[in-house]
């Protein structure tokens, strides 16, 4: 990806976590990313496609801040892997921050503009699965729908969680023992 390209999905990124989605105006997101709004246009054709491609940026972010450096190293205990990749989603950084203000903004924003549905959903299904998978190497006697719907339960808690945190209403660390807590829940079913 381009640097200028990559410049404005950070921009983009940083105006839909500060504005909202319906806040987005492709002039304000030039001036934010030091561009011409022609070369917004240029890269994104229009509102949907910045929209779409902030989305994946954001989801491509959230793999790079919750994977360990390298090819995926584990720490051979696969409970502990599970709860690190979910706890570093609720981390006190400007990158998790902006991710997970601008992520609820792109969902709340998908009830009213059905063209983010598709796309939300697929980035939605692909972390369902990657938890899926971790939760199947620390329970492998568990049975595979049984471990996706612990998936979509500790991601939708992630997601309520990060909210509560963000807005003040939830401490960071007593989110973080929530989650922990579900973990431990999910792995004794």
């Amino acid at each position: 990806m381009s640097d200028r390209r990559t410049e404005i999905l950070k921009a983009a990124t940083r105006v839909i976590a500060r504005r909202g989605v319906r806040g987005l105006r492709v002039g304000e997101l030039a001036t934010e990313a030091g561009v011409s709004t022609s070369l917004i246009y240029y890269h994104f054709t229009d509102r949907a496609g910045i929209l779409r491609q902030t989305l994946q940026f954001i989801s491509d972010r959230a793999d790079h801040y919750t994977a360990d450096e390298g090819p995926a190293p584990r720490t051979g205990d696969p409970r502990a892997d599970l709860e690190r990749v979910l706890l570093r989603e609720l981390q006190d950084s400007i990158d998790v921050r902006e991710n997970s203000t601008a992520w609820g903004e792109l969902r709340a924003s998908a009830v009213f503009e059905p063209s983010l549905r598709e796309d939300l959903a697929r980035t939605t299904h692909t972390w369902v699965h990657d938890i899926a998978e971790l939760l199947a190497r620390a329970d492998p006697t568990g049975t595979a729908p049984a471990h996706a719907a612990a998936a979509e339960r500790l991601t939708i808690l992630v997601e309520g969680l990060s909210v509560r945190w963000l807005s003040g209403s939830l401490p960071l660390d007593h989110a973080r023992r929530l989650l922990r807590s579900a973990v431990e829940t999910e792995l004794q079913r």
